[in-house]
């Protein structure tokens, strides 16, 4: 998750608090959502970890009372780093059907809110077109450059349908690590700071969300 606007705020603080890799958790929310038309999209919520939280509070001067509320004028400044995403950010989404990996529109229903001194993110991803109607779903969610984990939160739902299976497929953590071991030179990745280089193998860390439906996407 490097991007230019909400959470680069606080990656720029990292480098004096911490040292390992990676560098933010979020445990993240994933539902399946089908319009009335048929159209699918992924709606993620984003539940930020307490340092990260933290940091973001700190270096935008907000909450500064330390009440867990945020007044108009902080939402309003908080809602102005993470509007625009920069061109090369992703979205730390992939969604796959038979081997191809499916193009997603601009997010949608974009929000950040401040619970309980924890920042939440969430937004919707539309899928522009399937590739196989009839192939099940392969959902991601990752950062290439596991600099922020994803936690996948269970009860993964599907709105709009009745007639889908959910399934989770456990990322092998032991042989991401190994993997990443292998590509740094035999180093122990959790001694990789912020700055430093990082193999994009965060995919061998995600969890792999499969959705198959009776009938035909």
């Amino acid at each position: 998750m490097m991007r230019l606007t909400f959470p680069l705020i606080a990656a720029l603080a990292f480098p004096v608090t911490a040292a390992a890799h990676p560098h933010v958790f979020v445990q993240a929310q994933v539902a399946v959502v089908f319009d009335d038309a048929g159209k699918l999209s992924v709606r993620l919520d984003w539940f930020y970890d307490d340092l990260f939280s933290l940091l973001v509070t700190s270096d935008l001067g907000i909450d500064m009372d330390g009440d867990l509320l945020l007044t108009a004028e902080e939402q309003a400044l908080l809602d102005g780093q993470i509007t625009a995403w920069p061109p090369d950010y992703a979205g730390d989404l992939e969604v796959a059907q038979d081997g191809v990996i499916l193009t997603l529109a601009d997010k949608q229903d974009h929000a950040m809110t401040y619970e309980g001194g924890l920042f939440h993110e969430a937004h919707v991803r539309p899928v522009a077109a399937v590739a196989d109607p009839a192939a099940p779903l392969l959902i991601r969610v990752y950062d290439p450059s596991f600099y922020t984990a994803y936690e996948l939160l269970p009860a993964v739902t599907v709105e709009g349908r009745d007639d889908c299976d959910v399934q989770i497929i456990a990322a092998d953590i032991d042989a991401a690590y190994a993997l990443a071991e292998s590509q740094l030179d035999d180093r122990d990745p959790s001694t990789v700071g912020p700055d430093e280089y990082f193999p994009a193998i965060g995919d061998a860390f995600a969890d792999t969300i499969v959705v198959t439906c009776a009938d035909p996407l």
